[in-house]
């Protein structure tokens, strides 16, 4: 009988006992055993689906945040060993691009079931995520929010803390997409998702998908009584319209150089300040288990930005061939997987071509 590895972040999970119980449930009815393996940090994770790994787990959930899932898709990436999530973050940013369900039944049903398909991941300074990176104001209000508020009031509590930071001074950012001129720009926080969501579900990149083989980068530059309005207006509305308060780019590489230290972090964790962070893709990184309507998005082209004569324009265009999962398996093992490097950052090293190829520059 094949085993499941549950990764359970404990500050996450209140009702351990009932999560235990239905669990084990949904296996057995399944023909699947279960292990446990309880951490106290996101981070832990890592870890601990290490060693279920090496036991070997046929397939991971990861209970708890995105903190959790990042920590898990880190050590599964690569590998045929799918991830399965039982959402019980304060933002699940992951899970809701991928339409998991939040209520512990259903979200257990997709785990156990036999849809699945590739989505890509990123590397951040030798950082391996699936959700959102950012420097700047971002990072700012994820370190500024208590743990105990963010377990009380969700979503809400990383917006009190933003409300604190509004008001700032802007700073200088030279931002890279895939190798090609810098682009200057004064600006409160630059992000980089796989995904286009912020907590409480507002939709920050409305182009962003987890698998379409692309990042994408937001500027968020307001300015004067109303640049904050403008900028919430937009995520509220889901609006593609550009200006200089917001702007939005395409990339498969992104370098930002900040004129100062300022905070940084990947899926919700701090990661350490810094006057520059870089953000490379990784394609079809990791193996989820998704709702059977999701299971597949083909990659037929994704909405690239330029600066044409009328201004920011469209256009459409076919993404080059990802990293195939025979290659990306076989690169790990020739590398080796003794947990002191990221498994994503040994594919990236060793296709960091890809990334800089020219022509592939969405900026302005």
């Amino acid at each position: 009988m094949p085993t499941a590895a549950f990764i359970v972040n404990r500050n996450r999970v209140r009702h351990f006992a009932r999560l235990n119980r239905r669990s084990a449930a949904a296996a057995g009815a399944r023909g699947w055993e279960i292990e446990f393996l309880e951490t106290r940090s996101a981070d832990a994770g890592d870890g601990a689906t290490r060693q279920a790994i090496a036991a070997g787990a046929r397939l991971v959930f990861a209970v708890g945040g995105d903190g959790t899932v990042r920590a898990c898709a880190e050590a599964l990436a690569g590998t045929q060993v799918p991830l399965a999530i039982v959402p019980r973050g304060t933002a699940n940013l992951v899970a809701n691009a991928l339409g998991i369900p939040s209520s512990l039944g259903p979200a257990l049903a997709v785990g156990f079931g036999q849809h699945q398909r590739r989505i890509d991941l990123a590397v951040a300074e030798g950082i391996t995520f699936a959700a959102m990176a950012g420097i700047g104001l971002d990072a700012a209000v994820v370190g500024g929010t208590a743990a105990g508020l963010k377990g009380a009031a969700g979503w809400l509590g990383y917006a009190a803390s933003g409300v604190r930071r509004l008001a700032g001074a802007p700073v200088h950012f030279e931002i890279r997409l895939d190798g090609g001129d810098p682009m200057d720009r004064y600006a409160r926080s630059v992000v980089v998702g796989n995904v286009g969501l912020l907590p409480g579900g507002f939709v920050l990149l409305p182009d962003a998908r987890p698998d379409d083989g692309l990042l994408d980068v937001g500027i968020l530059a307001p300015a004067g009584p109303f640049g904050w309005p403008r900028v919430a207006w937009r995520v509220l509305t889901r609006s593609r319209h550009d200006d200089a308060v917001l702007e939005r780019y395409q990339a498969r590489r992104v370098e930002i150089a900040a004129g100062t230290r300022l905070p940084r972090e990947a899926d919700g964790e701090l990661i350490g300040a810094s006057a520059s962070l870089t953000v490379a893709l990784a394609p079809d990184g990791l193996l989820v288990r998704v709702p059977e309507t999701r299971r597949r998005r083909r990659r037929a082209g994704s909405v690239a930005k330029g600066l044409g004569e009328q201004g920011p324009e469209r256009a459409r265009r076919e993404p080059p061939p990802g990293i195939g999962a025979d290659e990306f398996v076989g690169v790990f093992a020739d590398h080796g997987r003794d947990g002191r490097a990221s498994p994503v950052a040994v594919m990236h090293e060793h296709r960091e071509g890809c990334c800089r190829s020219p022509g592939r520059r969405h900026g302005r």
